[in-house]
Order: structure tokens, then C-alpha cells, then sequence
């Protein structure tokens, strides 16, 4: 895990998931974004969220 900045929580709020538009979860300790319904985690690198489904990590 890096020691990068931290993304802004408010920003964070604003963002959807990319694949079904619904609202992302914050996991601070991972620094991901989760969309449940997509089944995906986006990672945040350099405190910028990468919403790109290539990118994204499958959850179960």
C-alpha cells in the first residue's frame, strides 16, 4: 500500500460507478472505491480515483 496523498472524501461522494451509475463506497483502508452491484473495486492511485472497468478489481 503506498503512502500517496488521500483522496478528497467529498469528491469520493460524487462519483458512480461507471458500469451501473450507482453510488461507489469509500474502502480508505485499500484506497478503492467498491461498486456493489458491479462487483468491482476501483483503485485510487496518487489520491486519483481510476474508474476505468479495466482497471477495477473483480469482489465477490
Amino acid at each position: 500500500m503506498s503512502d500517496g496523498p488521500k483522496a478528497d472524501r467529498r469528491m469520493l461522494e460524487a462519483l458512480v460507478c461507471p458500469l451501473t451509475h450507482a453510488p461507489l463506497s469509500y474502502d480508505a483502508a485499500r484506497q478503492e472505491l467498491i461498486s456493489r452491484p458491479a462487483q468491482l473495486a476501483f483503485p485510487i492511485r496518487e489520491g486519483i480515483p481510476i474508474l476505468l472497468i479495466d482497471e477495477a478489481r473483480q469482489i465477490d
